[in-house]
């Protein structure tokens, strides 16, 4: 999963993506969970998950009702970075459980450690533009990527930026089904 993600990030020859993937490799990113308890929650979640929005994203672009093109390299930094945030995010913890037998043992699970409390997709944006330029519609459909989870006060706004940038509304159902349907 490591080196295809890398390989895919290498490939859109965007300037500052080495420094995006040095990051990468120094954070847990590879090993991490994608959410505490939902999607993805084991090691190695969040780059699982990543890549398979970015799979179903690239479907979706693809097979879409109505043709867009997007620039192959949008599809990729959106896919595969749209939770950049989730690196150095969570912890690993113990808690007292019971096994099979009925005996309390020691387990281990997952805890949030939000050391940079941003926000998620406007966190993954700030993350990003530190190494790299962003395009307007890469910006927005990072930011938005929640989609209909985010507060409903939020709600005009979002439906703005989906009509405004529609790779946004993509890649929201393209997260929704990598959780959902894959429960990556």
């Amino acid at each position: 999963m490591k080196e295809k993600i890398i390989n895919l990030l290498k490939s859109t020859n965007r300037e500052g993506m080495e420094k995006v993937i040095e990051f990468l490799e120094n954070s847990d990113f590879f090993t991490a969970p994608a959410s505490t308890r939902f999607h993805g929650a084991s090691e190695g979640g969040l780059a699982e998950h990543s890549y398979k929005v970015y799979e179903i994203l690239k479907h979706k672009v693809a097979n879409c009702v109505k043709e867009f093109k997007f620039p192959e390299e949008s599809i990729i930094i959106v896919g595969l970075l749209h939770d950049i945030c989730k690196t150095n995010y969570y912890k690993t913890d113990y808690r007292n459980a019971k096994n099979s037998f009925g005996e309390w043992k020691k387990v281990p699970y997952y805890t949030v450690d939000d050391t940079i409390p941003y926000g998620h997709g406007e966190k993954s944006v700030m993350m990003l533009t530190e190494y790299i330029k962003l395009t307007n519609e890469e910006k927005y459909s990072i930011r938005w990527h929640m989609g209909f989870s985010e507060p409903k006060e939020n709600y005009g706004s979002l439906g703005l930026a989906f009509k405004k940038y529609p790779l946004a509304l993509l890649v929201h159902e393209a997260d929704l089904e990598a959780s959902y349907f894959y429960n990556t």
